[in-house]
């Protein structure tokens, strides 16, 4: 940009913070820099001085100085026929405001140092009738299968993304542990906090993590079907409960356990099995539901545990 350009804010951009409107729009453009601009005055809403946390609304008018950050570019990716075809295979759900996948186990979310093929760099696959992609807001471990829910403009995003913060989504995993635990059901009330590539449990100064539980079958001693509902959203929650505290590691965990049967395939048996969730536009209540992945089934079929067994996903929870 060479010159002093006014942006006018987008009906999908409405109601979201100006610092938010120019990581969306500017990502290039650091914080610090941002604030730097609106402290000078370079960068105004609506010809006035602002804040980096003030909210935009639709038809608000925001000054843009020159900038060496280029705009993003919303052009469509060009994928492969099978990219496209894979990610259009995931979709369980679908409405003008959200697109729920069912995510495979070992696709990465997001992309990393060592990661280039992730659900983020194939989003453009999932445009359909719109003319943006959709965005994530909230994320699964890459071995996690299930249920991924994804934004299709960035004013669902925001809301979306405020709800995964509170307990307005009901999330429910399934999970075949080793061993089984002492009691049948129970609420795990246990701080965790990250050290190094691992998480751990902490006491003293690890962040809140609460989670319920239910066996609904088991195998003897020998392995048990569990369902789970994480209450806070802490990485790797439910794998580091069930191994530290259960005293039950998550089947094919390396991570966390590494316990397996000898006669089951390889894969982390932990699946996202159901969401409910309200449509941020409409208020409609929405329950889907994701089937097993291939390594689960096969598991499900050796230690004889029927899907049937739970009907109703989001009953255990009423009994918390």
């Amino acid at each position: 940009m060479t010159s002093v350009e006014f942006a006018i804010v987008d009906e999908k951009d409405n109601d979201i913070r100006l610092d938010r409107w120019f990581q969306r729009h500017y990502p290039d453009l650091k914080h610090g820099m941002l604030e730097r601009l609106i402290k000078n005055k370079n960068i105004k809403l609506n010809k006035a001085k602002t804040t980096a946390g003030t909210h935009v609304h639709t038809g608000d008018e925001i000054r843009i100085p020159p900038l060496d950050t280029p705009k993003r570019d919303n052009t469509p990716l060009r994928l492969a026929k099978k990219d496209i075809q894979m990610m259009q295979d995931m979709v369980i759900y679908k409405d003008d405001e959200m697109i729920i996948l069912n995510k495979p186990a070992g696709l990465a979310v997001q992309g990393g140092s060592k990661t280039t093929h992730h659900i983020d760099g194939l989003l453009d696959a999932l445009r359909f009738e719109k003319d943006e992609k959709p965005r994530l807001v909230h994320r699964l471990d890459k071995e996690t299968s299930g249920v991924l829910v994804l934004a299709r403009s960035a004013n669902i995003a925001a809301k979306l993304t405020e709800a995964f913060k509170t307990r307005a989504v009901h999330k429910v995993y399934w999970a075949i542990v080793a061993g089984k635990p002492q009691l049948l059901s129970g609420k795990i009330d246990t701080p965790l906090t990250k050290a190094q590539d691992k998480v751990i449990v902490d006491f003293e100064q690890g962040d809140k993590a609460i989670s319920v539980y239910e066996v609904i079958d088991s195998a003897g001693k020998k392995a048990s079907w569990l369902a789970l509902s994480p209450l806070t959203g802490r990485t790797h929650q439910l794998r580091v409960h069930l191994t530290e505290i259960l005293k039950t590691p998550i089947l094919g965990d390396e991570k966390y356990g590494n316990q397996s049967l000898p006669e089951m395939g390889k894969g982390l048996h932990l699946h996202a099995r159901a969401i409910e969730i309200k449509n941020p536009k409409s208020g409609k209540l929405i329950q889907v539901i994701a089937e097993l992945p291939p390594h689960m089934k096969a598991t499900f079929h050796l230690l004889g545990f029927d899907e049937k067994e739970q009907k109703k996903p989001f009953e255990f929870l009423k009994k918390e």
